[in-house]
């Protein structure tokens, strides 16, 4: 075992985990759901995320929920859920993840099988540490179309084109936002408070739509 802790957010890196071991820590860590767990063909990496990545990762969520409500756009939030698949020897917990375009297809569903079931049509993710592992590969691997990506300073917008993962200048889960548009609303949020900073974003979006 290797332990990776750093000042900004601890990390533990555990090699030659079987899926049976990884499938029981998922459970047992239901009760500190704060854990993330990211798993590639036996490496297990347990990150346990800091004030600054929950706050960036709930404003950029509010982003999502309050386009949706104005769009009369019907969305599944499905927050940190973990998505694996056993015939990749893959897994993760995004930071928070939606059904958009495909959200009928998971309604009302306790139980989601990314073998059978589409995957969540965008995830969020704030990385103010670099992951020990490829978490993008594992997105790709899993079929996540879109990938917002925030590292405290940078914003990208990724979209799943063969495979991979390209940098786009516009959201195309939700069109009318640009990057730049994020970015700038991500930066205001450090200077206004949570409830002005939501009125006056909803305010800039009803002006664009």
């Amino acid at each position: 075992m290797t332990t990776l802790v750093t000042s900004r957010q601890p990390q533990v890196v555990l090699y030659g985990v079987s899926w049976l071991t990884y499938q029981g820590l998922i459970r047992d860590l239901e009760a500190a759901p704060g854990n993330r767990l990211t798993y590639d063909q036996g490496t297990l990496e347990i990150r346990v995320p800091l004030p600054p990545h929950e706050a960036y990762k709930k404003l950029m969520g509010r982003l999502v929920e309050v386009i949706t409500e104005e769009t009369d756009t019907e969305i599944r939030s499905l927050g940190s859920t973990t998505w694996n698949r056993e015939d990749l020897q893959k897994g993760l917990e995004a930071d928070q993840c939606y059904y958009i375009q495909h959200e009928q297809a998971v309604r009302g569903k306790d139980d989601i099988d990314l073998t059978i079931d589409p995957p969540p049509d965008l995830a969020i993710e704030v990385d103010h540490t670099s992951s020990s592992l490829n978490r993008m590969a594992i997105y790709a691997a899993l079929g996540v179309p879109e990938i917002w990506r925030f590292d405290g300073e940078t914003l990208t917008i990724y979209a799943l084109t063969n495979g991979e993962y390209r940098p786009q200048e516009t959201s195309q889960v939700l069109p009318m936002l640009s990057q730049a548009d994020l970015l700038h609303f991500l930066q205001t949020s450090q200077t206004m408070g949570e409830t002005s900073w939501v009125k006056a974003f909803r305010t800039w979006l009803r002006k664009k739509l």
